[in-house]
C-alpha cells in the first residue's frame, strides 16, 4: 500500500490534462520524463516513468468507454514520484486491470504488467460508474 506522502513543504505538484486521444499521450509522456529527470533518477528510471505513465494513459484511451480527459498529477518529493493517473469514464471494471500472466496468448492486457513491472508501487481504485485512479511511486533508491 502506499505511504503516505511528506509534508506539504517536501512535495511539488505538477498536473496536467490533455485530452483522451493518442496524439497527446507524448505530451504526458514527456511531462512525467522531466519531473523524473530533475530528481536524481537515473536515464533508465526516467524512461521507465516515461513508458508506465505511456501504458497508463494508453490504457484509458482504450478501455475508458466516454473518458473525455485523462488527469496526470505528479507529486514529487525528496525521495519518490507518485503520478496518479485518472479519467472520468465508464465501464472499467477491476478485473480488466488486474495484470495478466505472461503465458496467457491473449491479445492486450500486458499493459498493468508492464506498469507493474516498471514501478516500484501500482494501486489503482476503480469507480465503474465515475472512472479509475491509477497511482504509480518510484522510489529514488541512492
Amino acid at each position: 500500500m502506499n505511504q503516505p506522502l511528506p509534508d506539504q513543504d517536501e512535495l511539488d505538484i505538477v498536473e496536467l490534462r490533455i485530452p483522451c486521444k493518442a496524439e497527446w499521450v507524448a505530451v504526458a509522456r514527456l511531462a512525467a520524463a522531466a519531473i523524473a529527470s530533475r530528481m536524481s533518477f537515473t536515464i533508465e528510471e526516467v524512461e521507465d516513468v516515461k513508458l508506465a505513465v505511456a501504458e497508463a494513459c494508453t490504457n484509458v484511451i482504450q478501455h475508458a468507454i466516454g473518458a473525455d480527459h485523462i488527469d496526470i498529477r505528479c507529486e514529487s518529493s525528496p525521495m519518490e514520484l507518485r503520478v496518479r493517473v485518472s479519467d472520468n469514464g465508464k465501464g472499467t471494471r477491476p478485473e480488466k486491470i488486474a495484470s495478466r500472466p505472461l503465458d496467457d496468448p491473449q491479445i492486450g492486457g500486458l499493459g498493468v504488467f508492464l506498469i507493474r513491472s516498471l514501478m516500484d508501487e501500482v494501486d489503482y481504485d476503480v469507480h465503474p460508474d465515475r472512472g479509475t485512479d491509477l497511482v504509480m511511486t518510484k522510489r529514488l533508491h541512492l
